[in-house]
């Protein structure tokens, strides 16, 4: 593989797991937000689609399997070789998505709860 085409395929994984954060990011901040407006069917689907990252997560050891695969083309190690993000976001990424999902998951399932009394 030319220095050109390896460069060329670490773009399009930073691109890709750029895409995939933004799209699981924007589920995550969109579930208390559609639970909030008594769209709780929509917040349980996000849940469940978020769920299956997290499982990925989990059987991964807590990595995005992007991450492994764009090792592969640098050295670097920083918090965000792999990703288009600022450092300091990718840094403590699990940490803040995970509380708002998990803040997420509780907003829905009391909302869903007193609409069901």
């Amino acid at each position: 593989m030319s220095i050109s085409s390896g460069h060329n395929a670490f773009r399009a994984i930073k691109i890709a797991h750029t895409f995939i954060w933004a799209i699981f990011a924007g589920s995550i901040i969109a579930i208390p937000i559609f639970s909030l407006m008594n769209a709780h069917h929509i917040a349980f689907i996000l849940i469940s689609i978020v769920s299956i990252e997290v499982l990925i997560l989990i059987f991964n050891s807590m990595s995005c399997p992007l991450t492994s695969i764009a090792a592969r083309y640098t050295n670097d190690r920083r918090n965000n070789f792999d990703i288009y993000l600022p450092e300091w976001v990718a840094r403590h990424n699990k940490a803040l998505f995970g509380s708002l999902y998990i803040a997420g998951i509780f907003i829905t399932v009391f909302r869903w709860t007193m609409d069901h009394v």
